[in-house]
């Protein structure tokens, strides 16, 4: 497991950074890279701990999991003497986590799902939710902890950490590169680890989530693309045969902003297309998402 640590001259933060839990989720990988090569961490308070690639095993290959077939994500805090993703999940919570303040996981979409960039946070957990919100994803969504999760494993131990999302599995997406860049930035000016103010952007705080599934198989054809605003019962898409016939309509089931979409066009009865996360319109007119493309296509 490749591991660099950056100490600054002062003391402060120890924050450690990690990517491809997931091994084909590759987004952060290229993140912490990114991170590792800022001329601003000669000015670095505190410590930075970077783990790009924590599941080898899976990264290599092209693998969401272990050769033993699990899932690390779902093995945590894990075990000294059980299987490889227990004893995998084991050191890298008494060597990395352990050794730390704060944390942030870094995420794609899986199994061909896109994920728009937001960030993961029980929002009970306030000073977790304060990083959520200095990040500055468009959305920051309140979201339980799985079981066996880093998530859970980091939040037990009472330490602030989030979860970034952004992006597609087993591809680079620029715009979710430069988004997650952006954020961890944010964060460390936030702990004070980095010269600077942060920024104050201000993201959709979306307190639930929903799925939209498929209401029968076919091949899906999508009218709604990730960053969209949707109202209940709004037609989002259509399932049908290969002639165009049998068509049926796929609806919201609630209103928000689409952050997740699934890019295979064929389905079957039940699999998730959609995922919106429930948030309420800004009396001001702001809007997150239509500020990151601009930023990011600028």
């Amino acid at each position: 497991m490749p591991v660099r640590v950056v100490r600054g001259r002062s003391e402060g933060p120890i924050l450690f950074l990690s990517a491809a839990i997931h091994g084909d989720e590759i987004n952060g990988v290229e993140i912490i890279r990114r991170i590792l090569r800022l001329k601003s961490l000669a000015k670095l308070r505190g410590t930075l701990i970077a783990v790009p690639v924590v599941n080898v095993f899976g990264f290599l290959a092209h693998s969401r999991y272990l050769p033993d077939r699990r899932d690390l994500n779902r093995s945590f805090p894990g075990l000294q003497r059980g299987t490889l993703a227990a004893r995998v999940a084991d050191i890298f919570m008494r060597e990395i986590v352990e050794k730390s303040t704060h944390g942030i996981d870094l995420h794609t979409g899986s199994k061909r799902r896109a994920n728009l960039p937001h960030v993961r946070v029980r929002f009970e957990d306030r000073e977790s939710k304060r990083l959520a919100i200095a990040f500055g994803a468009p959305v920051v969504l309140n979201a339980a902890c799985r079981k066996g999760s880093l998530r859970e494993a980091v939040t037990a131990a009472g330490m602030p950490f989030i979860v970034y999302e952004g992006g597609e599995d087993l591809r680079f997406d620029e715009w979710a590169i430069r988004s997650g860049l952006r954020g961890i930035k944010e964060v460390m000016h936030s702990l004070g680890m980095l010269p600077g103010e942060p920024s104050e952007k201000r993201p959709f705080l979306a307190k639930s989530s929903k799925w939209v599934r498929a209401p029968g198989g076919g091949i899906f054809r999508s009218a709604t693309p990730i960053g969209a605003r949707v109202r209940r019962g709004q037609i989002v898409g259509s399932i049908g045969d290969p002639f165009g016939e049998n068509q049926l309509e796929v609806h919201a089931p609630t209103s928000g902003i689409v952050i997740g979409k699934n890019m295979l066009p064929l389905v079957n009865e039940g699999d998730q297309l959609y995922h919106v996360a429930r948030v309420k319109a800004r009396p001001d007119d702001e809007d997150p998402v239509a500020e990151l493309l601009a930023e990011l296509s600028s």
